[in-house]
């Protein structure tokens, strides 16, 4: 199934994106505040009644990617909000809209890797950031109203989608490039017993999980798809790309520190007809058609 997307003229993906097409919104979750991103129909940031309302569109969370909302990570999340749905984009890491250098990349990067949110090494279990994720999709769905809400996460909050699903409104997790934990290819982030109650919704409501990666990724190994295909079973649905289909012409940060194919979605898309990203992103799309709409 294909969703259409608005014929629109490309962006430059090496300029700072203003982001002036989303809402920005300071949302306290959990004690916890952040600004979420908002664009589409649905949340009532944008006016509508919420819950269902006659103008509302099903909720997908898009988090971001290192080092944080990207021109890239922007441009995904308008081709959500184009193919139909409200998207709440929050931001985790890094400064929001830019394109960052290789050093200010590399600074977010290791400050993510030691804070309490997010926990980047093996043995740690499941990021704490998650809890105010799931509640995240709690309170879009509320918003927004449908049968329930999608999330994808890419890199190093790649696994956070799979976390999310302890979320009863999460129906169609999409889990792009997930790194951590950083030290462990066979590692998946998550607690044991939280890969359990994933699975059990997976089994008993009939739902599946989308993932992929390309063959040559350093950071997401094939070792890690392997470990979430033991643990949840043939409804991890894992799509491996080649390495001859990621985009070369990359921001600063990727060229100096993500030096082999990584960002699906992002920042090795190939924006051309044909193209195995474009059709990855094209899946993704109607995967969250199929399962919210």
């Amino acid at each position: 199934m294909s969703i259409p997307i608005k014929d629109i003229s490309k962006p430059d993906m090496h300029a700072d994106d203003l982001l002036t097409d989303f809402t920005p919104r300071e949302i306290t979750l959990n004690d916890v505040s952040k600004r979420v991103y908002v664009t589409g129909s649905g949340g009532v940031s944008d006016g509508s009644s919420g819950n269902g309302g006659s103008d509302s569109r099903p909720a997908v969370i898009v988090m971001t990617e290192m080092p944080g909302i990207s021109p890239h990570v922007a441009r995904f999340a308008r081709w959500v909000r184009d193919a139909g749905f409200t998207v709440y984009m929050p931001s985790l890491f890094g400064r929001d809209g830019v394109v960052a250098t290789a050093e200010e990349g590399a600074a977010v990067f290791q400050k993510a890797c030691v804070s309490a949110e997010f926990r980047a090494f093996a043995g740690k279990g499941t990021s704490p950031v998650t809890l105010w994720l799931r509640a995240l999709a709690k309170l879009a769905h509320a918003e927004c109203g449908g049968p329930g809400v999608g999330a994808i996460g890419m890199c190093f909050t790649g696994n956070f989608a799979l976390s999310m699903m302890l979320e009863p409104a999460v129906l169609a997790p999409v889990v792009a490039q997930p790194s951590l934990p950083m030290d462990d290819p066979a590692g998946t982030g998550l607690d044991a017993a939280d890969l359990q109650v994933v699975r059990q919704r997976l089994e008993n409501e009939n739902l599946t999980v989308m993932a992929y990666r390309f063959e040559g990724d350093a950071f997401c190994r094939a070792q890690r798809f392997a470990a979430f295909s033991d643990a949840l079973g043939e409804r991890f649905v894992s799509r491996v790309l080649p390495d001859s289909a990621a985009n070369q012409d990359t921001a600063p940060f990727f060229k100096r520190y993500v030096t082999t194919p990584h960002s699906v979605v992002t920042a090795h898309l190939i924006d051309e007809a044909g193209q195995p990203t474009l059709a990855a992103r094209d899946e993704i799309l109607a995967f969250f058609h199929s399962r919210l709409v």
